[in-house]
């Protein structure tokens, strides 16, 4: 007889029946730890201090290891307008302020060994989940029906739920959605993604990559027809005109830019902000992309307003080529909903 008993691990207490004694034990988990959220990782004023004590780059930190928020729960200094508790890998941290160096730790533990066999799994829907995830797109997940193994998997949502438990997602109570959480499991992702034996994963990848070429080789028929292929075979007619629907579209298409780029959404300028631009990385020679998508009015509307609202100058320190993307449709005077695009290109190459 047991007065008290205090376990940890990883993944909640296997489910063994709706009336097992198990039922008796209060559960802490990363899709909801409530009063214990705190403990999870390092919070943000622990990881400001760690930065200020040793010289290190308080955004960068936080670009790389945060992401992980909990709802509802933690001091007010560590909690943001929304009452989300930020919370950093804590494993990461230590070990990016001990060698002085921001970059994925992750792929030295145990679980990144198991993440290809994870989202390689021939379940409906799940190659076009980790696209929009990689993408950086916030999806959908029901977390009640798993059973809190690493073997009983029996559809999407049981394995984006125990991504969520080995740290790979974060989950958002509130919306009911989950998201990479930040640079260092982006970076796992996208390597791990280039492994894959995946039939339909393959080809999604092929095309992504095959979009990058056709939009820097500025071959616009060819990147307007991608386009209206994902934006007609991934969005529902209730959704197709919506403004996120469309940047959704594109961060879809577009999913293997971590290879040579950094995405950026809603990017401040002079007079506006850019719905999504992509910046070359130091090491890569490709040029800027700002894309611009548009329905109801001309492509070349859409590359007049990334002009006129001066997005360029928001890339602030880059010297190099940027092209202009305009993407639109029509959905009144044309059934078929044809995309088209028109590339202009600004920068160092005038």
């Amino acid at each position: 007889m047991f007065a008290v008993a205090y376990m940890t691990g990883i993944l909640p207490i296997k489910k063994d029946g709706s009336e097992s004694a198990i039922s008796d034990f209060d559960e802490y988990t990363m899709v909801n730890p409530r009063k214990y959220s705190e403990y999870v990782g390092f919070t943000e004023a622990e990881v400001l201090a760690l930065c200020k004590k040793n010289n290190i780059d308080f955004s960068l930190m936080k670009k790389w290891y945060d992401g992980y928020s909990f709802f509802g729960y933690g001091n007010s200094i560590d909690t943001d307008d929304s009452g989300f508790l930020s919370i950093y890998n804590p494993n990461s941290v230590m070990k990016a302020v001990y060698n002085k160096s921001l970059e994925s730790y992750w792929s030295l533990s145990s679980s990144a060994d198991n993440l290809l066999n994870y989202i390689s799994r021939d379940y409906s829907g799940l190659s076009k989940t980790i696209a929009e995830l990689i993408g950086g797109i916030e999806v959908k997940v029901d977390t009640l029906d798993f059973q809190n193994d690493l073997t009983s998997f029996s559809g999407k949502d049981d394995v984006l739920t125990l991504l969520i438990h080995l740290g790979y997602l974060s989950y958002n109570s509130q919306t009911g959605t989950v998201h990479i959480p930040n640079e260092e499991i982006k970076l796992e992702f996208q390597r791990t993604i280039r492994k894959t034996t995946h039939e339909e994963t393959l080809l999604r990848l092929c095309q992504s990559d095959q979009l990058f070429m056709d939009t820097i080789e500025q071959n616009a028929d060819a990147v307007a027809l991608q386009i209206e292929r994902i934006h007609r075979k991934e969005c529902s007619p209730l959704h197709y005109n919506k403004e996120d629907s469309l940047r959704s579209v594109i961060k879809l298409a577009y999913f293997t830019y971590k290879d040579n780029y950094l995405q950026f959404e809603e990017l401040p300028s002079a007079l506006g902000y850019a719905d999504i631009v992509y910046l070359p990385k130091k090491n890569s020679d490709c040029p800027a992309l700002v894309i611009e998508l548009k329905w109801n009015k001309t492509a070349k509307t859409a590359i007049d307003q990334i002009k006129a609202k001066h997005y360029p100058d928001a890339l602030k320190g880059y010297g190099g080529k940027i092209l202009l993307v305009g993407i639109s449709y029509d959905e009144d005077n044309d059934s078929d909903k044809k995309h088209h695009c028109v590339i202009e290109c600004v920068g160092d190459s005038e």
